[in-house]
């Protein structure tokens, strides 16, 4: 069993790509099986190095590794030999339309109440007209003829599913300036490389049906070593294509935003399926996972979801874990007393900031002779855990101020926050002297 993940090096991964490749390692890990990385950069000028190396970091980052490398721009040649054979064999042929012609030939089909389907035209073409045009400066582009019958395959995800060929246009398979396109290149891959299951999305079920055909033409009876799964797209919560907002859900962001690895891979790996996110490691998710769990319904990705399971990991990470994420710093008492009210990492640097002498509280407007009392009232160093208590219990005696009364101003004027970790705790970290210049400055 051997299963591959193949994005293309033209922009950073997003939530969409993370979902695919983090089933197809699950699954391999599951099963045991081999796990290869293909990055299909044929698309010489919009494939960059920099996006190869951040798809690599990415992987790494949520935990996912690959036991072999594949580059489709080192393969060119295979490519070439496939599409001699497809040549020889008839079923790829050239064609000499204009984007214009195209366009004018749909149109008129529509009018004829005929579907927008290539009419295969340029097969008819003889060798001399072929000649002609290739001597007025005319470049040919490959299309593929589809076989006339219909595709079928179980689908671990979609179940029974077919694709019926004579309703599709014959796709192109090599565009004028000799560039491969994926329909070609994915299944000469998936035959050489010895690709057993291919988990994707949803928005491939067609482009199946169509490799399928050309794999039966390149090597007959070999579609059997193939198993398909087609993941249901992902919606927005209000049910709305995500993939209009895939720039700001790339994993770049969310990990410069402090959302955890394993955060997104338990997230991801069971959203839109019958079990519920948990927080779990890599060999938990991958001891039970299966296919069979996964809805037919699109699945709708829920950021607040998200970020509601990555507080479950914070809240109990230990300090020697979360250190890397914190100011340098940062210290055990700072992490302990925050972290279970933070969502992100991002918010542990704004709280570390309120730590500092350099903070500046705001102004508390009508509060001044409660801020004069709290400070008459503030207990000696050394302090420890009963300070905050002692200290409130002696300022509400003296004001006669209880609950969101009491705790709130001073709240404010310490932090400047309305929420936040527990103040006794917190309250620590300040130490005496910060407390009472911020118990000053926030009346002035």
């Amino acid at each position: 069993m051997k299963l591959r993940f193949a994005p293309s090096p033209t922009g950073y991964l997003h939530v969409g790509n993370a979902r695919q490749a983090i089933a197809n390692a699950l699954f391999a890990r599951h099963h045991g099986a081999d796990f290869v990385l293909r990055i299909d950069d044929t698309d010489l000028e919009r494939s960059k190095e920099e996006y190869t190396d951040n798809i690599k970091k990415d992987l790494q980052w949520l935990g996912i590794q690959w036991g072999e490398l594949v580059f489709q721009s080192h393969r060119l040649e295979r490519y070439q030999n496939a599409i001699e054979q497809l040549k020889q064999l008839g079923r790829l042929y050239p064609c000499f339309e204009t984007e214009e012609e195209l366009a004018a030939k749909r149109e008129m089909r529509i009018k004829q109440g005929k579907p927008p389907i290539y009419d295969r035209a340029m097969l008819k073409m003889t060798a001399e007209q072929r000649a002609r045009a290739e001597a007025n400066g005319k470049v040919p582009y490959w299309r593929f003829r589809l076989s006339d019958r219909i595709v079928s395959w179980e689908d671990m995800v979609m179940g029974k599913r077919q694709v019926k060929l004579p309703s599709l246009s014959d796709p192109v398979l090599v565009r004028a300036d000799g560039t491969i396109l994926y329909t070609l290149a994915s299944v000469v891959d998936d035959i050489e490389l010895g690709i057993t299951h291919i988990i994707r999305g949803e928005d491939h079920v067609t482009n199946t049906g169509v490799q399928l055909d050309i794999i039966e033409a390149l090597e007959p009876g070999k579609k059997e070593q193939f198993s398909f799964g087609h993941l249901p797209l992902l919606l927005d919560s209000d049910g709305g294509k995500l993939s209009k907002r895939f720039d700001g859900l790339s994993l770049k962001t969310l990990r410069a935003d402090g959302v955890l690895p394993l955060a997104i891979v338990s997230y991801l790996a069971r959203l839109g399926t019958s079990q519920d996110p948990q927080p779990l490691d890599w060999d938990s998710l991958a001891k039970d996972y299966s296919l069979s769990y996964v809805s037919r319904a699109p699945a709708r990705f829920d950021i607040r979801q998200l970020v509601g399971l990555n507080r479950q990991y914070l809240r109990t990470m230990p300090f020697e874990l979360a250190k890397k994420h914190l100011p340098a710093e940062a210290t055990e008492p700072f992490w302990l007393a925050i972290r279970s009210n933070i969502d992100v990492f991002s918010e542990a640097r704004m709280w570390w900031k309120v730590t500092l002498p350099t903070f500046i509280p705001p102004v508390i407007e009508g509060e001044k002779e409660f801020m004069v009392q709290a400070m008459a009232h503030l207990p000696e160093e050394p302090w420890d855990g009963t300070t905050w208590k002692i200290w409130m219990e002696a300022l509400a005696a003296s004001t006669g101020k209880k609950g969101k009364a009491l705790y709130h101003p001073v709240r404010m004027a310490l932090t400047g926050e309305e929420k936040g970790p527990e103040l006794k705790d917190f309250l620590l970290l300040i130490g005496r002297s910060q407390v009472l210049s911020r118990l000053r400055e926030a009346t002035l």
